[in-house]
């Protein structure tokens, strides 16, 4: 796909990997939707930003708590009233829960399952009608190493991650006679301010158990958005960003 006037609708863009995400698009020319569901100012700077940076990306941000169903049509028809319709879909919107499965309360669970896996079903659902009249299209759903190989404390974020990957592959079979390619995206420790939030004495264990030796930046997660999203033979696919911390076999 050229990405140069293509419509592109990142979920929670307001920081961390979505924000890269949603600048390296609209740097590469895109239109893109800067969702966010409650921090509005970083958002719409960002969005300023693409509007100012060379490239010719033009942005908007747009409010949506992509967990509430109602919310995920409104963001799809924000984009498509703003930009004329939508050619790509990237879901990054997260949040995280850590407990042990015998801390962990109902409400916790559900919370994580409903924005990290429900999320992702409810933009896709509520973009499709839009993608398939162009009979083109592109999604990328962003999961997690945890998600292949699951975590200490971390059991509804394994849970909501590696859900995400099925649902990849099955979207991959089920759109493909739309020319719509599906993929995956597992990084590893990326500097964010999920990983800010971590102790500096676990920072420095976690990092004598990545190969490379330090955390991933976000900007190395938005290369290889960038690369699915472009790439129009690869579908079903899963790619792993993570330092080697993790090798699928």
């Amino acid at each position: 796909m050229n990405l140069k006037g293509a419509v592109a609708v990142v979920t929670g863009a307001s920081r961390g990997i979505g924000n890269a995400i949603a600048e390296d698009l609209g740097r590469a020319g895109a239109k893109v939707v800067v969702n966010y569901a409650g921090s509005r100012e970083p958002a719409e700077e960002l969005a300023e930003k693409i509007n100012q940076t060379g490239g010719g990306g033009k942005a908007v941000a747009i409010q949506a708590d992509v967990s509430d169903p109602e919310d995920a049509r409104k963001l799809m028809e924000g984009a498509v009233e703003q930009f004329g319709g939508i050619d790509v879909l990237v879901n990054n919107a997260g949040v995280n829960v850590d407990k042990t499965v015998d801390k962990l309360e109902v409400e916790d669970w559900q919370k994580v399952i409903e924005l990290d896996l429900n999320g992702c079903f409810y933009t896709v659902h509520a973009a499709l009608p839009h993608m398939k009249e162009r009979n083109a299209g592109a999604i990328v759903n962003m999961s997690s190493f945890v998600g292949e190989a699951g975590n200490m404390g971390q059991a509804n974020y394994a849970a909501a991650k590696a859900g995400l990957l099925g649902f990849t592959k099955t979207l991959a079979l089920e759109l493909a006679r739309n020319n719509i390619t599906v993929n995956a995206v597992c990084p590893g420790f990326i500097e964010t301010d999920m990983t800010d939030a971590i102790p500096e004495e676990v920072q420095e264990k976690i990092t004598k158990t990545i190969p490379m030796g330090r955390f991933g930046k976000p900007e190395d997660i938005a290369q290889a958005v960038r690369f699915c999203i472009e790439n129009a033979y690869m579908t079903g696919a899963t790619l792993d960003i993570n330092g080697g911390v993790y090798m699928r076999t």
